[in-house]
């Protein structure tokens, strides 16, 4: 089937390639799920990589798959979409060159760490700016830094604040889980996938224990105890925060109260001076050239499987997700399930008809049971389990499952 692949880019990559305009990346980062459950269907990641690869063996892997795939001769690179519009049944895209085409369907996979969320910190007179600048802790020499969020680029960031800066703190509203990144020598991830045939609450009851007996009692170093149960927010996969903090190299503190001049006074009534704050305080999933197609900017609404649009027939997405463990096998499977549908609809297949009725009705539950928390970040949030689960339940019975095409000789 004939399509048009559009990159804004000069290159394969997305946010990985910390050389890209725009980029998140930052010299530090590394993968949060392990290489062993991460990876596309058929082409598994280096076996001579580590557990966890750093940004640049990640981009590496994308541009490997997709030479394999024979994709990168058919991106057309340094092409930005600047509007995405209806026309009859039909869908015209508009570049920054001033072309327009029309097509039958789009698939809109721009990501969704792009446009960061910065809340203003009013009154503060030092430097501020959110995380999606930040490049390396070179950046933090000699300066008073605080770090503001919970996440793990957050937590990241703070250690190397940690190695650089004159004084580094890291400010939280609330508690989080912590989790190892590695249990009894392995990977978390392949330690707790051995639980993940169990349901969802008594998987979470045999792990909480064991991550107090393995972390330990997080106040007793200054941090807030969680206000949730695991698995209901995206937990911390960090080992060397609770390092550094436990050695004196960062100081926890709670949310900010308000700030006057370079004085920061938090919520627990404590303060100090800074130079600079960091907001490593998230992104909203924009898609700029096309926003009132997807609704709210926090989270696209009216996508089922987070990838088919209820509203809009033909407008498909790929990457806006927001899951409580690794994404790179999800997007892996709603890839599929999507060209799958996409193909259907082309050649007049019955199971695309049977597929439309699905997107319009069907309302699965992708908690596992879970209770996830309220914030704006978690509208849509599904369980990772339930959400794989279901996304190869769907591929084998329209078989649109995927194919080993190639696998990485690397």
């Amino acid at each position: 089937m004939e399509y048009d692949h559009l990159e804004r880019h000069a290159a394969v990559g997305g946010l990985w390639d910390i050389d890209s305009p725009g980029s998140p990346m930052y010299e530090s980062a590394h993968f949060i799920s392990s290489r062993t459950v991460s990876g596309f269907s058929g082409f598994d990641m280096p076996a001579d990589y580590p557990d966890y690869p750093d940004h640049r063996q990640v981009l590496a892997y994308l541009r490997d798959f997709a030479c394999a795939h024979g994709l990168t001769e058919r991106i057309q690179f340094s092409t930005e979409v600047t509007a995405l519009e209806q026309d009859g049944q039909r869908w015209r895209v508009t570049t920054d060159a001033g072309s327009s085409h029309t097509y039958d369907a789009v698939a809109v996979c721009t990501g969704s760490q792009w446009t960061p969320l910065a809340p203003g910190i009013d009154g503060f007179t030092g430097e501020v700016r959110h995380s999606v600048t930040y490049r390396d802790a070179n950046e933090f020499t000699g300066k008073r830094v605080l770090i503001v969020g919970g996440g793990n680029s957050a937590c990241d960031i703070a250690c190397d604040a940690a190695r650089t800066a004159a004084s580094a703190s890291i400010s939280m509203r609330r508690g989080y889980w912590f989790i190892p990144k590695h249990v009894f020598g392995l990977p978390s991830d392949i330690v707790g996938g051995k639980g993940s045939f169990l349901p969802k609450r008594v998987e979470r009851a045999l792990l909480q224990p064991l991550l107090r007996l393995l972390v330990g009692d997080l106040t007793r170093i200054g941090l807030q105890k969680p206000d949730h149960k695991l698995f209901d927010t995206h937990p911390v996969l960090n080992d060397q925060l609770l390092h550094h903090i436990r050695h004196g190299d960062v100081s926890p503190r709670p949310g900010i109260k308000h700030a006057d001049g370079q004085t920061v006074t938090f919520t627990d009534d404590s303060s100090d001076e800074f130079d600079l704050i960091l907001l490593a305080t998230g992104y909203q999933h924009a898609v700029p050239f096309a926003q009132e197609l997807f609704g709210d900017p926090q989270h696209p609404d009216e996508l089922y499987l987070n990838s088919f649009s209820r509203r809009h027939p033909g407008l498909c997405a790929v990457g806006f997700l927001e899951t409580n463990s690794g994404a790179y096998q999800l997007f892996d499977r709603q890839a599929h399930i999507v060209a799958g549908h996409i193909a259907a609809v082309a050649a007049g297949d019955p199971r695309a008809g049977i597929f439309s009725a699905r997107i319009r009705d069907d309302h699965p539950d992708l908690t596992s049971g879970l209770e996830f928390d309220t914030s704006p970040r978690h509208k849509g949030y599904v369980d990772s389990d339930a959400f794989l689960a279901y996304l190869i339940r769907t591929g084998k019975e329209f078989g649109w499952s995927p194919v080993a095409t190639a696998r990485n000789t690397r």
